[in-house]
């Protein structure tokens, strides 16, 4: 079977039936024997010490099964410091919505009920809640001890760690520093047109998963723990429980379920709990997350703080970049400030460049990964001041943009080459896309912004079996969390050569599955895919080689059709795969059972780029922004199923909608969050979102399956820049922080700054 028979096929989802049916079982649906459910004691303060915790009267509940606080758990070495071995509060509390109380009961509703019982008593401490007055020496301390950044976690999202040099000045709530310098930038200036200064800013934004936090944990009777979880990182997740609990890893196993939704938001956080509560009180316990306290206790998207001071020539040409990067970890360092520091220089050819980033501590849940972790903070800042220097220079925003693209062998701010890139092919394609669109009218306006992820890279193993009727069922230890599965099947019976519908996709457990990374960073396809790939074609050669010694002929006259081996140009002369694998596993067979391996160990980055355009309308009156048309064009490297890929530009621009016009977790100076739920926090409503356009281009990839590349990240990353750039076209007024609201707009149309087109 030709690869043009499968790749490039629009497929549905393998696991669309079930989903859309409502018979895919998620976490938290789980009811194990004896299951026991846990209820959490949240609190209240952004900073306190605990002074005393009375649960007499929750324990005295029927139906109570235990009540537990930090101390109590069975983890033998907690440490405040990582919320994985501490997943109660140790001694005291670091931001609104810390879980201080774990109560264990019959029911939901009976552990519910006790929780309300528990009396906490606090002594309220010092709080720094803004990350600006976070840094300075004097401010309240966030952690006596801060750990170093989580390089680990961000790798899997393919942001490179410690990338940068580390720089000196380091008050106590800076958890990790990073810089990166090039040239000389006050040269740079002062050989410029024109100069831009402007401080950018984003907020903290929650990842808008449909399914909560779910994880049930259980002891068997030889002290083996089973979690049961919603994670997109199998592995990980086993390696993190294993060592709070002080196990060997081979003592946990992990089983991720069907994911209703991560963006990458859901690595680890309850599974140590849930495994924890579960040795302690010798029953399986389920820990499934509230709406309410998803939004207080999880790890959403770090607030940014950009400072930006770009340098041109009149004929448009980039002299010196500086920028200054703050990124608000939270109470726990872990922010993607290298990759954000990264790309906020990195698009363009800057001669001259000074980037200097602060990872800082502040009383706030730790922060966590979403989809592109830092690349979408760092692209509104340098794509608006790309828009606002063009204008400066009297200059068209796309022709600026091609002026000064990055390309294949420029060095980026860390000064390693960009890989082979379509970062100008995407420009391009805009524009030949753009003038045969409408002019704007008036209230409306039309901006355009690129961004692209360098792409992530982990070493991945995968194996493929032939069954008794000749069908694949492939193995893989990844977390299908957007479709990967489909893409799997595809690759398969592409280098096996049937149909794909005789391909199943198997996501093994912790036990069962060959190693695979998380599911974050775009690198799923590009790494396990190539491993897949290689576990189909080493299958093939095994089952040629049966057909080769049945058939007495030679390997190379053989070929796939039709499911059965022939010989090529004899049709009567062939053997059914069925029959082929029947050989290999009779009784007393003298062929070895059929199972390819494949394995990677890819470290060549296949970046991916996507370029957008929106056009917005703006209602003077009452300051509504709505997006009425939107445009994307992405280099995909080969579309494996251009369905998969489309839905993914589609989800990247309702989440840059509401990156730009609605999503914010909002906290007071003390601490305490705003907007902690769905009544107060905006997500993009279906008619939010407009109609999009997507355009694929296919610049093949040298290391990925069939020439893909990771196309999750890519198409989020510039979303939220285009659309704040058309506002910004619309009102004449450029909006430096998000999201753009109503009230923010009517202000701006009304301060006698900004002007509109009538």
């Amino acid at each position: 079977m030709p690869d043009s028979a499968v790749i490039g096929r629009s497929l549905p989802r393998v696991d669309g039936g079930e989903k859309v049916t409502g018979v895919t079982r998620y976490a938290g649906d789980l009811r194990p024997p004896g299951l026991a459910h846990a209820r959490l004691v949240l609190s209240p303060h952004a900073h306190a010490r605990i002074v005393r915790i009375d649960a007499a009267a929750a324990r005295g509940v029927p139906g109570v099964l235990g009540v537990f606080t930090g101390q109590d758990l069975p983890i033998p070495s907690p440490d405040a410091a990582e919320r994985n071995r501490a997943p109660l509060a140790l001694g005291r509390v670091v931001f609104d919505g810390h879980p201080v109380v774990a109560v264990v009961a019959e029911t939901e509703a009976i552990a519910e009920d006790a929780a309300a019982l528990v009396r906490v008593e606090y002594e309220p401490l010092p709080v720094v809640s803004d990350p600006l007055a976070a840094m300075r020496p004097d401010a309240p301390r966030v952690r006596e001890h801060v750990r170093e950044e989580k390089d680990e976690e961000l790798a899997m999202h393919g942001a490179e760690p410690g990338a940068g040099a580390r720089a000196e000045d380091q008050a106590p709530n800076v958890a990790s520093t990073v810089a990166f310098t090039r040239g000389d930038v006050e040269a740079g200036l002062r050989e410029v047109d024109v100069v831009l200064e402007r401080r950018y800013r984003t907020p903290i934004v929650h990842q808008g998963y449909l399914e909560p936090r779910a994880a049930v944990a259980a002891l068997d009777p030889i002290g083996q723990v089973t979690v049961w979880t919603s994670t997109q990182a199998l592995f990980f997740t086993r390696t993190q429980v294993a060592q709070a609990l002080g196990m060997a890893e081979h003592r946990v196993r992990v089983v991720a379920m069907p994911l209703g939704g991560g963006f990458g938001g859901k690595f680890v956080l309850v599974e140590p709990l849930a495994a924890a509560l579960a040795v302690a009180v010798r029953r399986p316990v389920a820990v499934v997350m509230t709406r309410s306290e998803e939004f207080l206790a999880t790890t959403p998207a770090p607030q940014a703080i950009m400072e930006l001071t770009t340098g041109a020539r009149r004929d448009g040409t980039l002299t010196a970049l500086r920028a200054r990067v703050v990124l608000d970890a939270g109470a726990f360092p872990g922010a993607p400030l290298s990759i954000a520091c990264l790309l906020v220089g990195a698009y363009y050819r800057v001669p001259h460049l000074e980037i200097r980033g602060w990872e800082v501590l502040t009383h706030k849940p730790g922060s966590g990964a979403y989809r592109a972790p830092g690349a979408v903070q760092a692209t509104y800042a340098i794509e608006s001041q790309m828009d606002e220097l063009a204008h400066a220079l009297g200059m068209d925003p796309l022709d600026l943009r091609l002026r000064n693209a990055a390309g294949e062998g420029d060095p980026m701010p860390n000064g390693r080459p960009w890989p082979p890139m379509g970062l100008r092919a995407c420009l391009e394609e805009l524009g030949r896309r753009r003038t045969a669109r409408p002019a704007p009218t008036a209230h409306r306006g039309v901006g355009i912004a690129v961004g692209g992820w360098v792409g992530g890279v982990e070493p991945a193993s995968a194996v493929c079996r032939v069954d008794h009727d000749g069908s694949l069922t492939v193995v893989v230890g990844s977390v299908d969390m957007s479709g990967t599965n489909t893409g799997f099947a595809q690759i398969a019976a592409a280098a096996f050569g049937l149909e794909v519908e005789r391909v199943r996709v198997v996501n093994a457990d912790s036990e069962a599955a060959p190693y695979a990374g998380a599911s974050g960073g775009s690198k799923i396809t590009y790494t396990v895919g190539a491993a897949v790939q290689k576990a189909a074609e080493d299958a093939r050669r095994q089952m040629l080689a049966i057909a080769a010694a049945e058939l007495e002929a030679a390997v190379e006259d053989l070929e796939v059709a039709d499911g059965e081996v022939r010989v090529r140009g004899m049709p009567d002369r062939g053997i059914g795969l069925g029959r082929i694998a029947r050989l290999s596993m009779e009784f007393g067979g003298r062929y070895e059972p059929i199972l390819g391996r494949g394995a990677t160990a890819i470290t060549a980055r296949a970046p991916g780029f996507a370029a957008h355009l929106a056009e917005v309308e703006v209602e003077p009156e009452t300051g509504g922004v709505r997006v009425v048309d939107h445009l994307i064009v992405q280099d995909v490297g080969r579309a494996l199923n251009p369905a998969a890929v489309e839905g993914q530009m589609q989800g990247a621009v309702a989440q840059g909608v509401g990156w730009a016009l609605l999503e914010r977790m909002a906290y007071d100076e003390d601490g305490h969050l705003q907007s902690g739920t769905l009544m107060d926090y905006a997500l993009p409503a279906s008619d939010q979102v407009p109609p999009i356009e997507t355009v694929i281009l296919e610049l093949p990839s040298d290391a990925g399956p069939f020439g893909a590349k990771g196309v999750g990240e890519p198409p989020v990353v510039a979303a939220a820049a285009a659309v704040a750039n058309a506002v910004a076209d619309a009102t004449g007024h450029r909006f430096t922080e998000l999201p753009i609201t109503s009230e923010m707009v009517v202000r701006a149309l009304g301060d006698g700054r900004a002007g509109r087109r009538d």
